[in-house]
């Protein structure tokens, strides 16, 4: 089978090339410096085309570079590619707010929020991939981490600040809590919900919360300071509901409290 990367710079992107490589199968990673990539991208066909382009932490910043890279570019390729199906990589972070994490529950969205634009965006590239007469699957990701992460994303913040100066200063309080999965898990599922998935659309996460203060107990035991800002403010999403992937993949490996100790590792400057 080919296979074809859209956005493999990126965290998980490059992840995913790096797992396909060794996997010895065609592999196509178009090169998005050259302004033509996109209509040189449509001459000819992409087999099983894993569409990883997107913004994560910095979204805000950028609102209309969001809604190109989640809606209009993923348009293009859905309306004009050769290819045998896609596999669009959205976000558990739609669930803000709605009272069921399930794949099917109708999901709670407020227009004028700048948070809930990302949200939107990536219901947006959903609903076009459920409607566009194509083979599709949506894969919903909880918060990934792994070694690597250049974006300033929660987790990589936390394990750079504790690498580099020895201290960490959480923003939000001890009980606020997010669903974290490893990339080293992301890569392989993706790869065999591609191939073997029975439905449309999965929740891939590791189906529980670990809040800050798991996460400050474990760096305390490692020998960083930790302070919480007074009167942090309290964040938490809701438990993913994992069901369906549990019952194809199974139990995943990794856990991000188990993991700290390794990632914190690649955070420490080497002289």
């Amino acid at each position: 089978m080919k296979y074809t990367i859209l956005g493999g710079s990126g965290f998980i992107g490059n992840n995913l090339s790096s797992y396909l490589a060794d996997k010895n199968v065609d592999l196509y990673i178009p090169k998005r410096e050259d302004p033509e990539w996109l209509e040189k991208l449509l001459s000819f066909n992409l087999g099983t085309v894993f569409y990883c382009i997107g913004l994560t932490a910095n979204f805000r910043n950028y609102p209309i570079e969001t809604v190109n890279a989640h809606v209009c570019v993923l348009n293009r390729i859905i309306n004009s590619a050769h290819m045998e199906q896609l596999i669009y990589l959205s976000s558990t972070r739609i669930y803000e707010g709605s009272p069921s994490t399930e794949e099917s529950s109708v999901i709670n969205i407020q227009p004028n929020s700048l948070s809930h634009l990302y949200n939107l965006s990536k219901l947006m590239g959903e609903s076009i991939c459920f409607n566009s007469n194509r083979k599709t699957k949506v894969i919903r990701l909880s918060n990934v981490y792994g070694s690597e992460m250049e974006s300033e994303n929660f987790i990589a913040s936390v394990l750079r600040h504790a690498a580099t100066t020895g201290k960490v200063k959480f923003q939000t309080s001890p009980s606020s809590a997010k669903d974290y999965i490893s990339i080293n898990d992301v890569v392989k599922v993706i790869y065999h919900l591609a191939i073997h998935g029975k439905y449309t659309i999965y929740n891939l996460a590791s189906g529980k919360n670990t809040t800050n203060a798991e996460i400050a107990c474990t760096l305390q035991t490692m020998g960083v300071n930790v302070e919480f800002e007074i009167d942090a403010r309290q964040w938490s999403m809701p438990e993913i509901n994992t069901i369906k992937l549990q019952a194809e993949f199974g139990k995943l490996r990794h856990d991000l409290i188990d993991d700290l100790p390794e990632l914190i590792n690649f955070y420490i400057p080497k002289e």
